[in-house]
């Protein structure tokens, strides 16, 4: 299975969009701060989806472009911000699409580089960005069995008992390794905030991460009700507390 085309094909673009976890200010101020983002700039957006990751960059008036894998994710995003002069977006393939001679002041991806092989993504986005110009690299993490000590047990129960994905999640990337393609200034910052789901915003949340995506019946519906349930025994509410991590690097 290519999971880089999961969403795109069984998520409704506004569902996506709806449940996501979003990135912060503070995340997108130093985004925008390490490239000097403004007019006259140029950003690329590797995969953005349904756009949680776009406006601000848009908003600073450099000249934006996305390259998305996505149909139906691109029409949304073309939807969202085609009003925008500065926006563009192509629907192809990062990995083998021609980018010409161009090249832009930052390459960025909220939650998408991952699925990318280093020994192509990292060299080509070195070649794609300017001279001192900035890699971004966006990421969540969500941790609920800190603050659900007495819930997250049941929650295990339920995972144990019926969380069989069809297809194994083994995605992953060390993004450490841009040192070893040429990138220099290599740093880690985290951003951190806290929400709280009731039972049918947890399913909902919860049913649009990929592996998630692969469950078959019988599992997957029992799966969907033993965390609804579990959620409505302890008070109909679940903590997340959200970890936002942005790692930086430039080109020399």
């Amino acid at each position: 299975m290519d999971f880089r085309k999961i969403f795109d094909s069984s998520v409704p673009p506004e569902m996506f969009d709806r449940w996501r976890t979003r990135y912060c200010r503070e995340c997108f101020e130093d985004v925008v701060g390490h490239a000097k983002l403004g007019p006259g700039k140029t950003a690329l957006e590797i995969g953005p989806g349904t756009g949680q990751a776009t406006e601000p960059i848009i908003k600073t008036g450099c000249s934006y472009l996305a390259i998305e894998l996505g149909e139906n994710f691109t029409e949304a995003m073309k939807k969202r911000f085609g009003s925008y002069d500065n926006f563009e977006i192509v629907n192809a393939d990062f990995e083998t699409y021609d980018f010409g001679e161009n090249q832009f002041d930052l390459v960025y991806s909220a939650a998408t580089i991952q699925w990318i092989p280093e020994e192509i993504g990292f060299p080509k986005v070195f070649k794609l960005l300017k001279s001192g110009g900035t890699f971004a690299m966006m990421a969540t993490g969500t941790d609920y069995e800190y603050a659900n000590e007495d819930l997250w047990p049941e929650i295990q129960k339920v995972n144990d008992l019926y969380f069989h994905p069809e297809t194994e999640y083994t995605c992953s990337l060390d993004v450490r390794n841009v040192e070893n393609h040429g990138f220099t200034n290599f740093e880690c910052r985290r951003y951190y905030k806290t929400r709280i789901l009731n039972a049918d915003e947890y399913v909902l949340w919860t049913s649009i991460m990929a592996p998630n995506l692969t469950l078959q019946e019988p599992y997957k519906s029992k799966f969907y009700e033993g965390i609804r349930n579990a959620v409505l025994r302890f008070g109909n509410r679940i903590i997340l507390n959200d970890t936002i991590i942005l790692h930086l690097a430039r080109k020399p």
